[in-house]
């Protein structure tokens, strides 16, 4: 990465860290253990892949930035909440996130339970109070946002994910899971980005399409990789939580190597698709490059 990126990605990860803490209820509201352990689950970690994305997006259209910090923030709550719940014990039971306990191992289950329905709830909350878009766009934009979780996308994708342990996926089935799971979130982030600045052409929505598609996959294909490359300390979850479930990956349907090549394929495709935006996708371009290259 170079420094004008790195410096670019600080401010943004430094600035959705002040609006995440900003658009949350303070602790000390009540009911403070509800709001103490939203805090806990949101702030202080993670990558803020989702975020950058939505600012990578809107800086093609020059999206004012209130805007793109709602969305960004939405978005992460989404995201956030998703967490919180899949490492329940009714779903994958996992006991470190983000290199911390997990929300129902440092509270409760039931807390931990309406942690991520709060956090859902916020999300929507804090994106209807986007006051520079046109209405019909901001209702795009909530709409948007509400296919990308819901069974048609995320929720829809841990559904399939949750069913499939023990079971032979092909890789179509795979790579389908994953456009649910991983790659709707992550699509919403750039076309939300995207639409904080302007209405979008067929064009326009058609290459950002493929391009979330790309970077949506390679996210997936990188995780199953370094999940069974990396430690828990690195990666600041359990390593080799996916093999121990039995659950399909890339690297159990392709192996390893395999896995990096397809990887890298998406990366290439991903910048393909952001030809017809020049110059100004570079932030786009080079979070492609983040996503493929990362080791955590």
């Amino acid at each position: 990465m170079n420094a004008a990126f790195q410096d670019w990605m600080k401010t943004v990860q430094a600035g959705s860290e002040n609006d995440l803490s900003g658009f949350l209820p303070a602790a000390d509201v009540i009911p403070t253990k509800l709001h103490d352990a939203m805090r806990y689950a949101l702030l202080g970690g993670g990558k803020r892949v989702r975020p950058l994305l939505v600012y990578a997006a809107g800086a093609l259209f020059g999206a004012d930035a209130a805007t793109l910090s709602r969305a960004a923030a939405a978005v992460e709550m989404i995201h956030a909440y998703s967490l919180v719940h899949d490492d329940m014990p009714c779903m994958d039971d996992d006991e470190l996130r983000r290199g911390k306990p997990t929300v129902h191992v440092a509270y409760d289950e039931a807390t931990a339970l309406l942690v991520g329905d709060a956090l859902q709830s916020q999300a929507f909350l804090v994106l209807s109070e986007a006051a520079t878009v046109p209405p019909a766009r901001q209702v795009a934009m909530l709409r948007l946002l509400a296919h990308a979780s819901g069974s048609a996308g995320m929720c829809g994708g841990q559904a399939i994910d949750l069913d499939s342990v023990g079971i032979s996926l092909t890789l179509e089935q795979l790579e389908q899971m994953h456009q649910l799971k991983t790659g709707a979130l992550l699509r919403a982030s750039v076309v939300l980005g995207a639409l904080a600045g302007k209405d979008l052409t067929e064009q326009e929505l058609s290459a950002l399409n493929v391009y979330a598609r790309a970077i949506g996959l390679a996210f997936q294909v990188v995780d199953d990789v370094l999940d069974a490359t990396a430690d828990s300390a690195t990666l600041g979850k359990t390593a080799g939580k996916d093999a121990a479930d039995n659950k399909p990956t890339y690297v159990s349907i392709l192996g390893l190597e395999p896995s990096r090549a397809l990887a890298e394929k998406l990366r290439l495709d991903a910048h393909a698709a952001l030809a017809p935006f020049g110059d100004k996708a570079l932030r786009l371009r080079e979070l492609a490059d983040l996503i493929v290259q990362r080791k955590a």
